[in-house]
């Protein structure tokens, strides 16, 4: 019955995050015809106010919203790009944010963009060493060189929960305090309607973090497969 307890107790850390990330920006994606403009149409406006037209604003069938600081673009998923809704402006405005710190020279900004750079050759390494760690062992008939190769392991895959949890400062400050100071100080959306936007604002900050947390679990799978 404990491990039971566990097992719920560790499914709700790593899904819930997740989970309510979803329902926010379900909660808030109805079309709202009387908003100014779609989420696309939104990030152009305020590059443009921020003279930041060298940035490009597209649509992504993969990859989620996100700002891209090596092509210089904010990519919005189709429904928040051509939609208008109070989800699709809240999400254009953070990834806009993402924009203004990379303009603004962020340390933390860059600091996260070299890391991320790694992050897909560290899981690809970190995968290689778990799946040959059992023959190494085997075949050189020294254990511990098995161990070393699993700690080294263990410290690849972590890198990534590790940028995530780190940088959470840079979303929360991409949502709050960049975009929501725009949205609400320059009349972009009724009062009204900013209790939905800080709640999108916020589910948008913390969407890496509930990725990590997926991430992890899919570590710890690969944990017992091994055992």
């Amino acid at each position: 019955m404990l491990y039971l307890v566990i097992a719920v107790l560790v499914i709700a850390l790593i899904f819930g995050p997740q989970a309510w990330v979803r329902s926010q920006m379900r909660k808030h994606a109805a079309a709202r015809p009387d908003l100014p403009g779609t989420g696309g149409e939104l990030a152009r406006h305020l590059l443009d106010r921020f003279q930041l037209d060298w940035v490009k604003v597209e649509t992504t069938a993969t990859g989620g919203d996100h700002y891209d600081p090596e092509a210089r673009a904010v990519r919005l998923s189709p429904e928040n790009h051509d939609g208008r809704s109070i989800t699709a402006v809240a999400v254009a405005a953070h990834e806009v944010g993402h924009a203004i710190q990379h303009a603004q020279g962020s340390s933390l900004f860059a600091w996260r963009t070299a890391l991320a750079r790694f992050l897909g050759i560290f899981d690809k390494v970190a995968m290689a060493i778990l799946v040959t760690a059992p023959l190494v062992a085997i075949v050189t008939r020294v254990p511990a060189i098995g161990l070393m190769q699993f700690g080294l392991a263990v410290a690849l895959l972590g890198i990534g929960l590790v940028v995530h949890l780190v940088t959470l400062p840079l979303e929360l400050d991409a949502s709050f305090g960049k975009a929501l100071p725009i949205l609400t100080g320059d009349g972009y959306l009724h009062s009204d309607d900013l209790p939905a936007a800080r709640g999108v604002l916020r589910a948008a900050a913390f969407t890496y973090v509930a990725g990590a947390l997926i991430g992890l679990l899919n570590f710890l799978r690969i944990l017992r497969i091994l055992r």
